[in-house]
């Protein structure tokens, strides 16, 4: 569907169907879900790597990509509507900080509220800045991430100076929101430790996501499909798309391109500070300064992965998160079992590359896939340095595989003045 007419069926307040050729269906998921594990089994028995699987390994890969893929959440957010977030960063760190101040002021219910309520604000002053006063949108999301950590720290010395234990730089310990486990998923423990071939591996990783799960790592998971329903099957998801692929057809159309420019990036600002305030108060209970390490801007790298989509988001953060967290799991060894898997999959796309006649990809990822193998075998533990720089690696590589296929909003990061 063209341009026009997906702002046209905007304004009429018809949800249009997304397209056909880029869904993936129950059965095509499940596929990807079934050789994943199967690769990773395989790993696991060709190479004794216990961590690939292990429910330790899935538990910390869960809860780096949390974080994570509510970040890129938030960049997808504002993108489809035509403003890039680089002030993602500085939204987290808010997050973090309200998330913690308001858990142990008034409860961690209240803490969750302020921490999305934080980054929100956050969002409505990058709004503020590039919709209404046209402000370039980098130079407003750096000033952003420069000045939400002084915010912060100056907030901190106001209530937690003097206080045993805290600081201008942290504060005193979080009581964290209930988490939960699936009754019954204990008793896959004995299985698991059996190490049968696919069987116990899938009982690892079931074991890694369904135990001890917190209420907001449920709450991120569920904003995945509702995003997607919000952004592709309402009119509101239409009309906040519309201003972020032609804004000035949306105008002529009579949609307040302002409005939901508005709506997209403090939305994006509220996403943002819920995976801040995860990061303060389920992967630690406590907030620290400098706790958001980045997270902010590898979850845009997580988005552009996704090619501004939900479902691939989730995959990158997914993907991120999982190598993040063989670092912690005897990182040396699980990476080079790895190894055997990486090369596979690079061969793979390679001949698929090939058969679609692009050479540059193909021939790029033969080369990587000859280059992982002659590492398998060349060494028996890959450094530590290039272990810690794994994860950095992996989306380096997946983005430039991938370039070719990215299609960012059309109008996103472009100036607009209404009438012009």
């Amino acid at each position: 569907m063209s341009t026009d007419a997906m702002l046209s069926t905007a304004a009429s307040g018809t949800p249009e169907a997304p397209p056909k050729r880029r869904r993936l269906g129950t059965a095509r998921i499940l596929l990807i879900i079934a050789g994943t594990l199967i690769g990773l089994s395989l790993v696991h028995l060709l190479t004794g790597a216990d961590d690939v699987t292990s429910q330790g390994a899935i538990q910390a890969a869960l809860q780096a990509a949390i974080p994570l893929g509510l970040a890129g959440l938030g960049g997808l957010w504002a993108e489809r509507a035509g403003v890039v977030n680089i002030g993602l960063e500085g939204q987290m760190v808010l997050g973090t900080w309200f998330g913690a101040w308001g858990s142990l002021e008034y409860g961690p219910w209240a803490g969750l509220a302020l921490g999305i309520l934080g980054g929100g604000i956050g969002g409505l002053i990058h709004a503020v800045a590039t919709v209404t006063f046209g402000v370039d949108h980098i130079i407003s999301g750096v000033a952003m991430t420069i000045l939400a950590p002084g915010i912060a720290r100056y907030l901190s010395f106001l209530a937690w100076n003097g206080t045993p234990g805290a600081g201008p730089t942290q504060s005193p310990t979080v009581k964290p929101l209930e988490r939960f486990s699936v009754p019954g998923i204990g008793s896959l423990e004995s299985l698991e430790k059996h190490h049968w071939f696919l069987i116990s591996d899938v009982a690892g990783v079931l074991r890694g996501l369904l135990t001890d799960v917190s209420v907001v790592t449920i709450l991120a998971v569920l904003l995945i499909p509702v995003t997607w329903f919000v952004l592709w099957r309402t009119s509101f998801g239409l009309r906040v798309r519309s201003v972020g692929e032609d804004p000035r057809a949306a105008e002529s159309l009579g949609i307040n391109v302002y409005r939901y420019k508005y709506y997209g990036v403090v939305i994006s600002g509220a996403m943002a500070g819920l995976g801040g305030l995860y990061l303060s108060t389920v992967s630690s209970v406590i907030y620290r300064e400098g706790q958001t390490g980045g997270r902010g801007y590898i979850g845009l790298a997580a988005m552009i992965f996704g090619n501004w989509r939900p479902g691939g988001l989730a995959l990158g953060a997914s993907l991120f998160g999982y190598t993040d967290a063989l670092q912690l799991r005897r990182g040396s060894e699980s990476v080079h079992a790895l190894l055997i898997l990486v090369g596979a999959l690079l061969l793979a796309l390679a001949v698929w590359e090939f058969r679609r006649r692009n050479k540059v990809v193909a021939i790029a990822a033969v080369v990587l896939g000859v280059l992982s193998y002659v590492i398998f075998f060349a060494v028996d533990k890959i450094p530590t340095a290039l272990v810690q720089a794994a994860p950095y690696i992996t989306v380096l590589v997946v983005l430039a595989l991938a370039a070719q296929r990215l299609r960012p909003p059309a109008a996103d990061g472009k100036p607009y003045r209404r009438g012009g």
